[in-house]
């Protein structure tokens, strides 16, 4: 990887499990912010801390947005979609997902107005619990799973429909399947792979990947036979649109594996990520009272109780807006991100990174400075507001990476965050089972994602 002389070169074989966190502050400490650990055979290099991160995902975001392997999800999805794709294949469908995200006023619902229907159900559901003790875990999955739905298919799903169940069990499965341990052997050593083709895990993941491609080959379908290029209705709508207008173009990313891949990857990174930020910061509200209560007050000036919540009034209510990045910092959900690689040979600090080499980027390190955020391990909303309570932006706040490979659905993730927390703190109080100072926020999962450990409240009707 980096040039034999180089004094911060040290090697280590990690075959079972993903970098722990710990681990690589330690390794920072010793050899600096770059440095080479091995999975297998194969060279990584973990670049740590704020300025190192910056440097390679912005100031050379080009050279640094080359995916990192990823050779179980690869056989998968075969250089399609946004997530694993590379080249020209990512460039081209990212750019088209970003702007159908972005200019979604189709029809007569923009996104906002679907996050505020979905918010709208979710908090009619949640009523129907009748302030007893519930997980809230599968309640929280529907609703950001409902919106992507909305947006590829045009409907939402009712919370016990039975197809989308299947879709939010395959999806969380296939979150749960890229997390263990033989998963991630088979991607250290992914010639494992011809060995153990069919072992459990893999073959589950497949079944689970193939379900969500008929799927969506079948929705394919019924767009096709009604479909209005002059009124699109939806992202898949859109899609074949420009699978149309590119039908002689034999080089055209416009195919339908492409759709396929494209809308699992949507489902998957729009779903489990949105849920578990909304699980734990329910968590972290439980266990803060305090904090809840200034967010109510501020709801009460800003909104009141009789009318929804909208995205202008995040302007108005800067306690709200610090708690989001807040609750999105101190859980850390994606501490290594997913991993990138360099395009070419690149000479960073002194040290050249051949062309391929694969680059994991501490997150955590980034969000859990203590020069920019002072006690990082404590939930602070402070982080975020300055001397006068008026929120405060970081530069440091990477909850959803940076540079190029930043995530597609920021925006979206935002709004559903917003809309959803708030208009549930506006429609009911949060009452803990136990005494929060006994609530334990520990990740109860720590690896590709945090995950919050398991825990019951209660929805009190205001």
């Amino acid at each position: 990887m980096m040039t034999r002389n180089s004094p911060t070169q040290r090697w280590l074989t990690l075959a079972t499990s993903w970098m722990r966190v710990a681990t690589l502050r330690t390794l920072s400490k010793v050899y600096g912010p770059v440095f080479t650990v091995y999975f297998g055979m194969k060279p990584t290099v973990v670049l740590h801390g704020y300025e190192a991160v910056k440097e390679a995902l912005i100031d050379l975001g080009e050279e640094f947005s080359r995916r990192g392997s990823f050779p179980v999800i690869e056989r998968n999805v075969k250089g399609h979609g946004i997530v694993f794709s590379n080249g020209k294949t990512w460039k081209e469908t990212r750019r088209f997902s970003l702007m159908t995200l972005r200019n979604f006023g189709m029809g007569k619902r923009s996104i906002e107005d679907r996050v505020q229907e979905e918010a709208r159900c979710l908090v009619e559901e949640l009523r129907k619990t009748n302030g007893l003790p519930c997980d809230p875990t599968f309640i929280l999955g529907c609703a950001p799973c409902n919106v992507i739905c909305s947006i590829i298919f045009q409907n939402r799903f009712d919370y016990k429909d039975q197809t989308f169940l299947n879709l939010m069990k395959t999806i969380n499965e296939n979150i749960k399947i890229l997390g263990s341990p033989w998963i991630q052997v088979l991607n250290i050593f992914p010639v494992l792979l011809d060995f153990f083709p069919w072992s459990y895990s893999y073959k589950k993941l497949y079944t689970n990947t193939a379900y969500v491609k008929n799927y969506v080959l079948e929705k394919t379908r019924e767009h096709q036979a009604s479909l209005d290029i002059n009124n699109p209705r939806d992202f898949i709508d859109c899609f074949l649109i420009k699978m149309e207008q590119e039908k002689h173009n034999h080089q055209s990313e416009y195919t339908f594996e492409n759709l396929t891949i494209t809308v699992s990857d949507l489902f998957g990174a729009g779903t489990e990520t949105t849920s578990t930020t909304l699980r734990y910061g329910l968590l972290l509200l439980l266990k803060h009272p305090e904090v809840t209560a200034k967010i109510q007050e501020e709801i009460d000036r800003v909104i009141g109780r009789h009318r929804s919540p909208c995205m202008q009034d995040r302007t108005h209510m800067p306690y709200m807006d610090a708690v989001l990045h807040e609750i999105q910092r101190y859980i850390d959900l994606a501490p290594m991100s997913v991993p990138h690689a360099v395009n070419c040979d690149v000479k960073f600090r002194n040290y050249l990174i051949p062309k391929g080499t694969d680059i994991l980027t501490s997150l955590t390190s980034v969000l859990h400075d203590d020069k920019e955020f002072p006690n990082p391990e404590v939930f602070d909303p402070g982080h975020f507001l300055d001397e006068n309570g008026n929120f405060r932006k970081s530069d440091y706040f990477m909850a959803f990476s940076a540079g190029k490979r930043v995530c597609v659905g920021e925006g979206l993730a935002r709004m559903e965050l917003f809309l959803f927390l708030t208009t549930i703190l506006q429609t009911f109080t949060l009452k803990s089972v136990v005494d929060p100072k006994d609530l334990d926020t520990t990740p109860a999962v720590t690896g590709i994602a945090n995950v919050p450990p398991p825990y019951q409240l209660c929805f009190i009707p205001v």
